[in-house]
């Protein structure tokens, strides 16, 4: 069996992170979403385990204290963090790992100890003018939280040489037939196949016995 991936998809806001990460798990739902931990007090609804693992700012410390998150970043006020526990339980039954995080959780995931595995994909919009009208397309938010959006996805596209793959997501179908063929391809990978040595071994054996 081999060893499960920890897939990386980092993306300035509109440009289809979200969106990608849904199909992706829908194509193979033994992917598994990587669930965050916080400091913040849950939200109506949300279920601890399943939205988020809700600590104490203690417990939190604690953690990060014993190496138990692959990264974390304090937002507002509140901590958030990946547990890396349930992504080395996943690894371990051959299971892969999406992270839907920024440039800097994923540079601290890359240089965790789990590091050798992952494999990390940037999503870029055609252009800034998309990614504009893509954002005031949601119809969601205010145009103050659309210039703060912009001006912040200045910083998050400089960082786009840090990751192993790069795809400009002209149209969803094409970036997701992208993605997939990513994550075959790296499930594939002579390294990633530990079973290959005995199955080439005992091919040996039968041609001794011929």
């Amino acid at each position: 069996m081999r060893r499960g991936l920890l897939l990386i998809l980092s993306s300035p806001s509109g440009a289809g992170k979200s969106t990608l990460s849904k199909r992706l798990m829908a194509w193979d739902p033994t992917i598994r979403f990587s669930v965050s931990a916080t400091t913040r007090a849950p939200r109506e609804g949300e279920v601890h385990g399943r939205d988020y693992f809700f600590r104490t700012r203690d417990e939190f410390r604690t953690m990060v204290a014993d190496g138990q998150m692959l990264e974390h970043a304090e937002v507002f006020g509140n901590f958030y963090g990946s547990p890396r526990g349930p992504v080395e339980q996943a690894m371990s039954e051959g299971r892969d790992t999406l992270f839907d995080v920024d440039w800097q959780g994923g540079q601290q995931i890359r240089n965790s100890a789990l590091g050798r595995d992952v494999v990390s994909v940037f999503i870029l919009p055609p252009s800034i003018a998309e990614l504009e009208r893509r954002l005031r397309g949601r119809g969601q938010d205010s145009d103050e939280v659309i210039d703060h959006r912009m001006a912040k996805s200045r910083d998050e596209i400089s960082h786009w040489a840090e990751y192993d793959y790069v795809l400009i997501n002209h149209d969803l179908d094409r970036a997701e037939a992208e993605l997939r063929t990513i994550v075959m391809a790296e499930r594939l990978r002579r390294d990633r196949q530990p079973a290959l040595t005995g199955l080439v071994r005992d091919m040996n054996g039968e041609f001794e016995n011929r």
